[in-house]
């Protein structure tokens, strides 16, 4: 079976940077995952107001109020097959901050049949869920963004209005020249603006799957079926 960004993309995977190709073509029957390492060279946040809403993202890993330059992480994409049968990838994000502090992004992300395409789950108990919008640019360059945000809770399931939510652009490339990914993310709020955002670089390796492939603390803590 193809990855997960092929089934979304399509035939336009094939206009992907090759090194893009390669990087979001893990998938279980590929045979290997995908390890980046590299550093942010700008970590930032929103104004002041916004520490209090990224302190509470921090409690299940979706966001945090740590800015910073030059602070080195590592992205960790695992395929696997869910508890559902799902094809998922982990997207997980671990930053190296100073006095030998971390923060990390949670993330998996699962194709949905149903609603034909890519759905994240962000955090360790997959509570919110957000459909991606998948576009390749003229240079081959991959962006997500970021769709209507819903909640998964025991009996409760809701959809955020949009004045509630930021919406997340993502940008990924491959530069030539110098041999290595570069990165860019930024969350917006329609009304309160930039919330958080980084930029850096790094370089991938393709681990072999085994038996053993995903790291037990790579997956979420709970998995939720509602898409």
């Amino acid at each position: 079976m193809a990855s997960i960004f092929e089934l979304a993309l399509g035939s336009d995977f094939q206009r992907l940077h090759p090194m893009l190709q390669k990087r979001f073509g893990v998938a279980s029957e590929a045979g290997y995952a995908c390890v980046g390492r590299g550093v942010f060279s700008e970590v930032r946040r929103g104004a002041w107001w916004t520490v209090p809403f990224l302190r509470l993202g921090a409690y299940r890993n979706i966001l945090f109020p740590d800015q910073g330059n030059g602070i080195p992480f590592i992205i960790e994409n695992y395929p696997y097959v869910d508890a559902f049968g799902r094809p998922t990838v982990t997207f997980v994000r671990t930053l190296e901050l100073p006095r030998s502090r971390k923060r990390r992004f949670d993330a998996t992300m699962v194709h949905s049949a149903r609603r034909g395409g890519i759905v994240d789950y962000l955090g360790t108990h997959q509570h919110l869920a957000t459909d991606l919008i998948l576009e390749v640019t003229a240079d081959g360059s991959l962006h997500l963004q970021s769709g209507a945000q819903r909640f998964y809770e025991g009996f409760v399931a809701f959809t955020f209005p949009a004045f509630c939510t930021g919406t997340a652009d993502l940008y990924e490339s491959f530069d030539d020249a110098r041999g290595v990914f570069t990165i860019q993310m930024q969350v917006r709020h329609p009304v309160l603006g930039f919330l958080f955002g980084y930029r850096g670089e790094f370089e991938c390796t393709y681990p072999a799957l085994s038996n053993e492939a995903v790291p037990g603390h790579l997956k979420p803590l709970r998995e939720e079926s509602r898409e």
